[in-house]
């Protein structure tokens, strides 16, 4: 590809001049990223070094965490700067290589970006995609952060036992729904919350909860009361917020919660206040723990094939919500958190 070129999806400052993003100090917008906070780039593709591969990139991931990357308030990662290449999940195949771990024609994944090509360390990718029989753009969805978070969330931290009730915020989304169905299959009586009557539905007919609740009904304290009559005893948490609110003061003793995602919350600057928890843990004997999949990620294969063996026997289901064309990059976070996904998002490239 020497001489060759791409385009690439950056952040860029709207308040500056001219079509070629600036470099300098990280992008903070307001709330959530929009479509005016990117631009297109078209660069020289470079060879790869020792070490190195150029992989043409399949499909590129949407998740909720890539609003905080592109935010200078403190976060778990480094903010994208200006005028870099957006980070994302991406899976392709790799075209050259210089690598000897890997040859022209894997089937890779890692943080790639938002570009048609990239030229990454090898140590960028995360695994070699082997799942020939399935879609590769499962292995950003149910067989890659999102399925792995979830999996992870469960196993790990929030454990739960044949008998107990989970709760899931978001229970129709990409990490929820897979949520839900792993915490049935261990027996548990399974919560969902979502939001609005078609998301309420898929919760109940497509990922088999026993109960869900829509967060924008108004008696959401009723209607999760009744949901939840003997407690809760895990809540997994991918909201925080007024949602989160309403939950804390149904768990029951020895109950744990997983912070996997604060979606309700706007803005972190100025840092928002609201109900305490500390009050609900005490009492309780609760334990509250946050859940970042990359403390996870050299567990990833452990993972994917369990959660691999459900999907082809039928046990796991997912739905994804495709876009096509890197044209479509720019406002696919924000249309996130409008709620217009149903499934995981990801963008197709031709």
């Amino acid at each position: 590809m020497d001489g060759g070129s791409c385009r690439a999806r950056s952040p860029v400052d709207p308040s500056l001049p001219g079509d070629r993003p600036p470099r300098g100090p990280p992008l903070a917008p307001a709330r959530h990223p929009q479509a005016e906070h990117f631009a297109v780039v078209e660069a020289p593709v470079r060879p790869p070094e020792a070490g190195e591969l150029l992989v043409r990139a399949e499909f590129l991931s949407v998740d909720p965490a890539m609003r905080g990357w592109v935010s200078d308030v403190a976060n778990y990662s480094e903010p994208v700067p200006v005028g870099d290449v957006m980070r994302s999940f991406a899976v392709g195949t790799v075209v050259a290589s210089a690598a000897p771990a890997y040859r022209p024609g894997d089937r890779v994944t890692g943080l790639f970006g938002w570009q048609e090509y990239a030229t990454v360390d090898a140590g960028a990718v995360l695994r070699r995609v082997d799942e020939d029989d399935l879609s590769p753009s499962l292995s950003l969805g149910v067989l890659g952060l999102t399925g792995a978070t979830a999996w992870f969330g469960l196993s790990e931290i929030a454990r739960p036992a044949a008998g107990e009730t989970v709760v899931v915020s978001t229970a129709a989304g990409a990490v929820g729904s897979v949520v839900g169905q792993l915490a049935a299959q261990a027996g548990c009586r399974t919560v969902g919350i979502a939001g609005g009557p078609e998301k309420v539905r898929l919760c109940l007919e497509e990922f088999g909860y026993d109960a869900a609740v829509d967060h924008r009904s108004p008696p959401l304290a009723a209607d999760l009361a009744a949901a939840v009559p003997d407690g809760v005893d895990v809540y997994f948490d991918n909201t925080a917020g007024p949602i989160s609110d309403t939950v804390l003061p149904r768990i029951n003793r020895r109950a744990r919660i997983v912070v996997c995602g604060t979606a309700a919350i706007s803005s972190w600057d100025p840092w928002p206040t609201g109900p305490r928890v500390e009050r609900h843990l005490l009492t309780k004997a609760a334990r509250m723990e946050g859940l970042l999949f990359f403390d996870h990620q050299h567990r990833l294969p452990e993972a994917v094939a369990a959660l691999a063996e459900l999907v082809r026997g039928g046990r796991l289901r997912y739905r994804e919500d495709v876009l096509d064309g890197l044209e479509a990059a720019p406002d696919a976070i924000a249309g996130l958190y409008r709620g217009e996904n149903l499934g995981k998002r990801v963008i197709r490239l031709a």
